[in-house]
């Protein structure tokens, strides 16, 4: 098989998505997990009328009957059982959160009362029934669906959760995943390099990148040398879902990864995608085990983790196609090869458009260059003169403040 598109490159990964299951996890714990069983009330939300401002609880009738001094007949906390007014020309203090005693049907706030010798006078005010009461069921019935499946869990799931009862929680579970550096020229990060070398970054970039999906990743480098890459890598296929490679995959002769992956029975999908950078990105499967082989220059790594893994993690956890962000160029880009381009760009809101302006590097081994910019532009193939105005998808990597 020769360089297919990018297009097809994603369409192919997207057919070979998996399932890794479902697990229970305490709610405390399920933040940024994708949850796997709708979440429905257990009762009326809230579950009783609810007091929502401090004051006093009357009846309404006596109000409309010309009554504006209440004697105070007792003090209904929050959290404590409900209380009886008994006589309607009275009336009892109330809470904020507290149930709304029988036959009390309004609350007026303490700011519009004066209260002395046990007696809650107020002058003329707007009361009408259940002012200032959070009515049984306002907001939900019991059975109500809360929480879809396949939400990813935030901060206010968590209350949700809570709200229900819900101390564990049915999440997918995330895979097992191993990212794996290669190369002779390549030393830890707290190691000095010397003359010939570099430090690792490629797996570290791709580990935060995991990170931000919450998926927690094992990290391993391995030197050129193929009969142990080939130990390690049969091992590897059966003790992880996923294998995610940096480096190795092009023509050069340490480039072993590809005849590795072959000699070890994995099914080859496709290897070399229309691209730049990422043009020898190399994906493929062994029985439940998925591997993504990027070519090690960092924004190849990068561009191709962002592009290919993201949404085939996202589609295998359940989760829907997430909407592609768009953005105008903003300036003239001329790019000849027929292939699809990740251009780097920084992003500006421009009078409520969102405006890409390139950020010109050193080619795919410019690390540092991706501080510069927010996202990836995806310029199509078929066009190779990009005109200012044009609107293109943006694979955004940063969090911006729009």
């Amino acid at each position: 098989m020769g360089l297919i598109t990018s297009q097809k490159a994603l369409e192919i990964i997207l057919q070979n998505t998996e399932d890794w299951g479902v697990e229970s996890i305490p709610f405390q714990e399920s933040e940024g997990r994708v949850l796997k069983n709708t979440i429905v009330s257990d009762r009326d939300l809230p579950p009783f009328n609810r007091v929502s401002m401090d004051g006093i609880a009357i009846c309404t009738t006596a109000y409309e009957q010309g009554i504006r001094s209440f004697k105070i007949e007792s003090v209904q906390a929050a959290g404590s059982p409900q209380l009886t007014l008994h006589n309607t020309n009275n009336c009892i203090e109330a809470m904020t959160g507290a149930v709304l005693p029988v036959n009390a049907d309004a609350v007026i706030p303490y700011e519009l009362l004066r209260i002395e010798n046990g007696i809650a006078t107020v002058e003329e005010y707007g009361v009408h029934y259940f002012k200032n009461v959070h009515k049984q069921g306002a907001d939900h019935l019991i059975n109500d669906v809360l929480i879809p499946m396949n939400t990813v869990i935030s901060p206010a799931e968590i209350g949700v959760l809570a709200t229900v009862g819900k101390s564990m929680v049915k999440v997918a579970k995330c895979p097992k995943i191993l990212v794996i550096s290669t190369g002779d020229e390549l030393v830890s990060v707290d190691k000095i390099p010397a003359d010939h070398q570099i430090r690792r970054s490629n797996v570290h970039a791709v580990v935060s990148i995991l990170k931000v999906m919450t998926i927690a990743a094992t990290t391993i480098h391995i030197s050129d040398d193929k009969d142990k890459l080939t130990t390690l890598i049969d091992g590897f296929l059966n003790n992880y879902d996923v294998l995610l490679f940096s480096g190795a995959v092009s023509k050069g002769k340490f480039d072993f990864i590809p005849d590795v992956l072959d000699t070890l029975g994995v099914d080859k999908l496709f290897h070399k995608v229309k691209q730049r950078p990422g043009k020898p990105f190399w994906f493929g499967k062994k029985n439940q085990t998925t591997v993504f082989a990027f070519p090690g220059n960092p924004v190849s790594t990068y561009a191709s983790c962002l592009k290919y893994f993201t949404p085939w993690f996202q589609k295998s956890m359940g989760l829907p196609s997430v909407n592609t962000m768009k953005a105008v160029l903003g300036e003239n880009v001329s790019f000849k090869p027929a292939m699809t381009y990740f251009l780097q760009v920084a992003l500006r809101n421009q009078e409520g458009v969102l405006v890409a302006y390139p950020q010109k590097g050193n080619g795919s081994g410019d690390l540092v260059n991706l501080v510069k910019s927010d996202a990836f532009m995806e310029l199509p193939a078929e066009v190779d003169e990009f005109k200012k105005g044009a609107v293109y998808p943006v694979i955004l990597y940063r969090n911006v403040s729009f």
